[in-house]
Formats: structure tokens, C-alpha cells, sequence
């Protein structure tokens, strides 16, 4: 019998912005099945240096066409989030807003999927959003921090400025009403 749990790792991939990772974790696969260890406080504090304890779990269900975001709190409720998908392929999608960072205003997306595993860790100060690629996808995040609807804010999906590619043809787009009033990039105020 395999010992899946012996020398578990991730793989953990800084992108171009300060504190924004790729996690990928190891799967253990045999004839039952697969099994890989989701995250790991320990590893990834010690190979990140970041320390950030999850206090809330949040799972969502969208069909294909479907973008959320983007979307953030703000402090002092903002929150740190590690993003992965359970079922299908979305397109994530995040925007620096710490003003003090050489990606102020830049996007970054990965193709996140049931099949890769991959993850995603944003750091406070990033707008996110996403976009469903497959038929239908299930996503789950854990936050640092608790929802609080007042500390809630979005920037437009499609603003003109960050030019955001969306891997969805405009007229397959689903976009909740809430999120078609969310204020241009250059209307929000960043407090990050």
C-alpha cells in the first residue's frame, strides 16, 4: 500500500508580483484513485515568509460564461484569499492595487482547473475575479479575514484601461447586475 502521507510537498512559483504565488501540490495517484495534500500552513509560511491564518471558507457554483469580479475588501476587513477550482476550468483574473508596488494596476490571470490543481495565494490589496471556461465550474477560496458587506468594492470587469481578456466572447458573458455597477479603474480610490 502507497504511504501518501511521507514526504508530501508543493510547489510553490512566485509570479512578477510582490506576494502573489502559484501553488501546485503533489498528487499521489494509484489504482484507487489520487490524493495530494491541499495546503500546508508550515510549508507555505516557510517558503513564502508569509503568515496568514484562514478564518473562512467560501464555495461557489457558476456556469459557463459566468464572470464574478472584480471584486475586494477593503480595510479594515480586506482579505488575503487562496483560490482553487473543484470542478471545471476557470480563467482567475487579479489587479494589483497597492499603490506602492511597481504592478499597480496590472493584471495577472492563470487557468485554474479541477484537472491542474493549481492554486492561486493573493495577498491583500488585489481585486479578483473570474471567468468560467468550461460548462460549469466549482470554485473554493479560503479568506484571511471575515465578509463584511460594508468593507465590500468592485471594479468593472471590463474596463478600458487594465484591457483584461476575459476568454469570453461579449455576447456569451453573464454578468450579475451588481457587478455590471462596479466603478472604472481610474474611479476607485485604492486605500491599499
Amino acid at each position: 500500500m502507497l504511504n501518501l502521507r511521507k514526504n508530501l510537498i508543493m510547489n510553490i512559483t512566485p509570479t512578477d508580483f510582490d506576494d502573489l504565488f502559484i501553488i501546485e501540490p503533489t498528487v499521489y495517484e494509484d489504482s484507487r484513485g489520487y490524493f495530494f495534500e491541499s495546503f500546508h500552513q508550515k510549508k507555505f509560511e516557510d517558503a513564502t515568509g508569509i503568515k496568514c491564518e484562514f478564518v473562512q471558507d467560501n464555495q461557489s457554483r457558476s456556469l459557463h460564461g459566468v464572470i464574478r469580479g472584480l471584486h475586494m475588501q477593503v480595510p479594515p476587513m480586506a482579505q488575503a484569499k487562496l483560490v482553487r477550482v473543484l470542478r471545471g476550468e476557470v480563467l482567475d483574473v487579479v489587479v494589483d492595487l497597492r499603490k506602492d508596488k511597481p504592478t499597480f494596476g496590472k493584471s495577472f490571470s492563470i487557468h485554474l482547473s479541477a484537472e491542474n490543481k493549481q492554486q492561486l495565494f493573493i495577498p491583500r490589496g488585489f481585486a479578483h475575479g473570474i471567468a468560467v471556461l468550461s460548462k460549469e465550474a466549482e470554485f473554493f477560496y479560503k479568506c484571511d479575514n471575515y465578509y463584511s458587506p460594508e468593507n465590500e468594492r468592485g471594479i468593472i470587469y471590463n474596463d478600458a484601461s487594465l484591457n483584461i481578456d476575459w476568454k469570453i466572447d461579449s455576447e456569451k458573458r453573464i454578468i450579475s447586475e451588481k457587478d455590471q455597477k462596479n466603478l472604472d479603474f481610474f474611479s476607485f480610490s485604492s486605500p491599499f
